[in-house]
């Protein structure tokens, strides 16, 4: 039986993909370093019936491995993290950018053989989320001036006439223009693979995922999941920090959707290959409402902190246009945030985590990334 190749298997997003496909019959194979951020009680287990390759994505003759008797491949592995990529650049760009290369490579010397490849990439290649003036019209700004954020001033202006833009859904032939180091590999991993695909005639579909939520997420890492960090926060006792005025706006989107988005890929006609697709539900919440809103699922008496500070990397509003999913893939989001949160909270009440986030903050602060 052919087999299908999960990279970063054993990941959060990973982990639930690959359970979906032994749901469904499929022989499954889990490439996955159990990187120490995603894995911080060392290597973790599998779902039964997979098999695991435990190894770097990095290294060619452990791919070459992992590939064998494959046919198609999902690729999630990589590292995460706006805030850690721009303390360890080197350590995100290799993992992600040359990970991806040497996964491209061994994956095109068997194109005869492998169907389709599709990669997870993320909203942060966008940057700054999409905008409209009421003068201008539509604007994709590049992100916010130093100088603005020291004056607290935290919507995007408009470039033309200096008036504040509206936040509206981003589709996905904006410009990318990332604000992290971080961004910038997932771009490069979208692009890579869709760049190769072309040339060589390989099936590439990119998935953006926008903020993805949901139990088995890595409370551990401080870097990870706005929802996850702020869960951790609350089950350690402390106050969730919000940055600037926690009026910012995201789109979240719980793990089963993303899972059935990912699995939609794979099996979409070719009209979806060579394309990147929004993976999103297409409605907006503040990270304030968000945290709020978990508190009160966790049953906890915190009230969120906000810091009005800003850290570098982060943007003001990203949510998604969702109709090019919906028309392609024919996907489109089943959970809601109502149904979602008590979920994740009931997780989160379950687990037990030593939580870094002021730790990560002091790290970022020393390098004068917040301010």
């Amino acid at each position: 039986m052919p087999t299908t190749l999960v990279t970063g298997g054993a990941g959060f997003i990973g982990s639930h993909l690959v359970r979906a496909l032994l749901a469904r019959g499929e022989a499954v194979r889990v490439i996955d370093n159990f990187d120490a951020l995603a894995h911080p009680g060392g290597a973790g287990a599998v779902p039964p019936g997979t098999d695991l390759v435990t190894g770097d994505l990095r290294d060619a003759a452990t791919v070459e491995r992992a590939l064998e008797g494959v046919d198609r491949v999902f690729h999630l592995g990589g590292v995460v993290g706006n805030g850690e990529s721009l303390i360890n650049v080197r350590r995100a760009v290799d993992s992600n950018a040359l990970g991806t290369a040497t996964l491209l490579e061994a994956v095109l010397a068997r194109r005869e053989h492998i169907r389709r490849f599709v990669v997870a990439s993320s909203m942060v290649v966008y940057g700054e989320g999409a905008y409209e003036c009421e003068v201008d019209g539509a604007i994709a700004p590049r992100g916010r001036p130093l100088e603005q954020l020291r004056r607290r001033e935290w919507e995007p202006r408009c470039p033309c006439c200096d008036r504040t833009l509206r936040a509206i859904g981003v589709h996905e032939d904006q410009p990318l223009r990332p604000t992290s180091v971080y961004g910038s590999t997932k771009r490069a991993q979208e692009e890579l693979a869709l760049v190769l695909g072309a040339a060589y005639g390989l099936e590439v579909v990119a998935l953006r995922y926008l903020n993805v939520y949901g139990p088995g997420q890595a409370l551990a890492n401080p870097y990870t999941g706005v929802a996850a960090i702020f869960a951790a926060r609350f089950l350690r006792e402390r106050r969730p920090l919000i940055f600037e005025d926690g009026g910012q706006l995201r789109d979240l989107i719980h793990v089963s959707d993303v899972v059935r988005a990912t699995l939609a890929a794979m099996d979409a006609s070719a009209d979806a290959c060579g394309r990147a697709f929004n993976v999103a539900t297409g409605r907006r919440v503040t990270i304030l409402e968000l945290a709020v809103a978990l508190g009160r699922a966790l049953d906890s008496p915190l009230e969120p902190e906000v810091t009005g500070e800003f850290r570098a990397g982060d943007i003001r509003h990203c949510f998604a246009d969702t109709a090019a999913a919906r028309a392609v893939l024919g996907f489109e989001a089943r959970r809601s945030l109502e149904d979602g949160l008590p979920e994740l909270a009931e997780w989160v009440s379950r687990q037990t985590v030593d939580e870094g986030g002021d730790e990560a903050i002091g790290a970022l602060r020393e390098r004068g990334l917040v301010g």
